[in-house]
């Protein structure tokens, strides 16, 4: 769990960074919110990358994750500005699944 939070803190903080000085935004609390949906694909993605999921329970886990991130962004922003961070969280989460399909374990936790 806590590799799982420092996935989380540094795909957060780096995302965040990388959007700060090279796209700048206008709204840098939308930069903050997409920062954090970066992050906290990371984190899950990390997290359920054990074999005490089975991949139904990795399938509903991750959406629950997209669900919370778009209920989160809606009541913050709206919901025109929650799904790009669903797009964010499931281009995160399917990359580092491709990254560890390439390893012969078949995980990046080792």
């Amino acid at each position: 769990m806590k590799k799982a939070i420092l996935y989380f803190a540094l795909g957060t903080v780096l995302s965040f960074l990388i959007n700060y000085f090279f796209y700048s935004s206008e709204n840098i609390g939308l930069d903050i919110y997409y920062a954090i949906a970066f992050g906290f694909a990371w984190g899950v993605a990390y997290y359920l990358d054990t074999p005490k999921f089975t991949l139904p329970q990795k399938l509903g886990l991750s959406f629950v994750a997209m669900g919370i991130l778009v209920l989160a962004g809606a009541l913050i922003f709206n919901i025109e500005l929650a799904i790009p961070s669903v797009l964010k969280f499931s281009t995160v989460f399917v990359a580092y699944y491709l990254i560890a399909s390439f390893r012969a374990s078949k995980t990046l936790r080792d």
